[in-house]
This record gives structure tokens, sequence and C-alpha cells, in this order.
């Protein structure tokens, strides 16, 4: 990379750091059947008509091996009260520990983990997947739409740190 491209790329982590974003866990199971979880902020409707949504995913993160290989994923959109579900779900520790906090149940229709009292949950089955710089962006349609308590703070982060709306 030559250094107007670091310098573009450090630019770009500084700038989107103002851009405000809910806070999502993304879920999905590895082949042989582990869960996996990840904290995630790039989560973007796609359509209405198919419902569909798209998660970007870093090439070397855990979870694109699991959504490469996988049919479904879920996207929970988190709550005040999930801040310390997103940490674990950010930090470099893998499997069943980042699932230690929180009300998690398995659908049995999908056979995906979600976070039971989340605001809503997306449980998508993906349609496509496309290679772009070191993300893969995954695009799943909506097959079923979960949602919690209307009431509830939508945990957002930006600049660093978490807010409330």
């Amino acid at each position: 990379m030559s250094q107007i491209e670091e310098d573009l790329a450090q630019a770009l982590r500084q700038g989107m750091r103002n851009l405000a974003s809910g806070v999502c866990v993304i879920t999905a199971m590895t082949e042989t059947g582990e869960r996996v979880a990840m904290t995630a902020s790039s989560v973007t409707s796609v359509s209405d008509n198919p419902p569909s949504l798209l998660v970007c995913i870093n090439r070397l993160a855990r979870m694109d091996g699991a959504l490469a290989k996988t049919t479904g994923f879920t996207v929970n959109v988190l709550s005040r009260d999930h801040e310390d579900v997103s940490n674990l779900c950010a930090a470099p520790a893998e499997g069943d520990s980042r699932f230690q906090s929180g009300d998690w149940l398995l659908d049995e229709a999908s056979g995906l983990f979600y976070l039971n009292d989340a605001l809503s949950v997306f449980f998508c089955q993906k349609t496509q997947t496309v290679p772009y710089g070191t993300h893969n962006i995954y695009i799943g349609n909506i097959e079923k739409v979960k949602l919690g308590d209307p009431s509830a703070e939508l945990l957002v982060y930006a600049n660093g740190s978490y807010h409330y709306l």
C-alpha cells in the first residue's frame, strides 16, 4: 500500500467515526455446528422486494469463514441493555465465550441462535456474496423478523463510544 493509500485509509477510519450507527450482532453456524457471533455496524437494508439486507465482513474475521460456508445468518439489533453483549462479540475470544451474556435462544426453524430480547432480529437466507477490497458483502433475503420492546433505547456507536437513542 502506498503512503497516499495509507493516508486515505486512515482518513476514512477517522471520518467514519463521525457516522453514528446502530450496533448489531451477527450470528451464524460453522460447518461443524459451532455458533459464531460478531459485533457489526456495517448492516444495511437492500430492498423491500425481496426483503433483504447486507452485512460487510472483513475476510480475516472468523465470521467470514462461517458465512462463506453457511446458508443463513441472523442480525440482532441491540439496545442499551446489550453493551456487554456487544463488547463480548467484538472481543478476540472465540466460540461460546461470546454467548456468556444475553438471552440467547435457538430458532428451531433456521437452526440459528438469536438474542431473544434484541430490539429486532432478522433471520436471513444468504443469497449472494460480493467480494470487495478487504471485505465480503453478504446479501441475505429476510425470512422472518422478530420485534422486541419498542420502548427500549437503541444502542448506537459513534466517535469510539456507545450512545443511546
